[in-house]
């Protein structure tokens, strides 16, 4: 019944106590706003201006309906100002969250990056949402999730961002660190060093060491890719990370890696996946284009 526009021209009214004054504010004809506010008279069965007196003033009803107007109206233009600055990339909100628990090293860099492009973006890392992220992605509560395990879900598209080799990570003084590379028997008297999730989400043990028949000796849980890697320099234990996650450390001398297997060892790849009803808006397509590599 009631329309954006004529609550503006009520507010312009208001204003500006005539209705000439009111026209040329909105950009209308004279003529064309006399006819906005009989119209909205008529709906309403309500006169809303006194225009005997000058200048104009609402009438009881009109007031109330400025109230409303003058409530509205802003709440309005704040919505529609976001909703252009989604089209264009200008803002937004970016949540991102991981399945790979190595990615932190990797993904705050790009970040960074990321930040230069989309200054006004709401942007976040949700470590309290690794360990089962995708439904929350769904629903909505996060907008990027990272995972080398992509899963056909409704109404998710899933992005390939690069391919990657897994790598023991060992102390350069281990018995294991003359080799090129490593059998699954190799690791049945180790002590491994994993981050601290179900097993069976750990490519260590799901494709390497269970099809094999092989359990290490023990396996000691460690939080962070930064402690994996302290530890198992440290002669610790043996930890299996990304490549990428590992090469400082490796370039200074600090650990040896080794290839897990045969042939061109343990690969994987990381995915993100994003709601394909968004994948399309800027801010979120700018997050994938800076998190593949160049």
């Amino acid at each position: 019944m009631i329309e954006l526009r004529h609550l503006r021209t009520l507010v312009a009214l208001a204003e500006t106590g005539s209705l000439t004054a009111a026209a040329e504010r909105l950009h209308l004809t004279q003529s064309a706003l006399s006819h906005q506010l009989r119209e909205l008279e008529e709906r309403l069965a309500l006169s809303l201006l006194d225009r005997g007196a000058r200048p104009v003033r609402p009438t009881q009803a009109g007031i109330r309906l400025l109230e409303l107007a003058r409530k509205v109206l802003p709440q309005v233009d704040n919505a529609l100002a976001g909703l252009r600055g989604l089209a264009t990339g200008r803002t937004g909100r970016l949540y991102v969250a991981s399945e790979c628990h190595g990615c932190l090293e990797w993904l705050l860099p790009r970040l960074r990056a990321y930040r230069d492009r989309f200054p006004d973006v709401e942007l976040d890392v949700v470590l309290s949402a690794s360990l089962d992220p995708l439904p929350r992605l769904m629903e909505g509560a996060l907008d990027v999730v990272l995972s080398p395990d992509p899963r056909e879900l409704p109404g998710l598209v899933w992005t390939p961002l690069f391919d990657y080799e897994m790598r023991l990570v060992l102390a350069t003084d281990h018995p294991l660190a003359r080799r090129a590379r490593v059998m699954p028997a190799d690791l049945a008297g180790e002590t491994l060093l994993a981050y601290p999730v179900a097993r069976g989400r750990l490519d260590i043990f799901t494709r390497f060491l269970w099809p094999a028949g092989v359990e290490p000796a023990r396996v000691r849980d460690v939080e962070s890719t930064t402690m994996l890697i302290e530890l198992a320099a440290l002669g610790q234990g043996l930890a299996v990370l990304p490549d990428w996650s590992c090469a400082h450390a490796l370039a200074e001398g600090r650990i040896r890696t080794l290839r897990l297997g045969s042939g061109n060892g343990l690969t994987s790849g990381l995915c993100a996946a994003v709601r394909a009803a968004e994948a399309g808006l800027p801010h979120v397509a700018g997050f994938l284009d800076v998190a593949s590599p160049s």
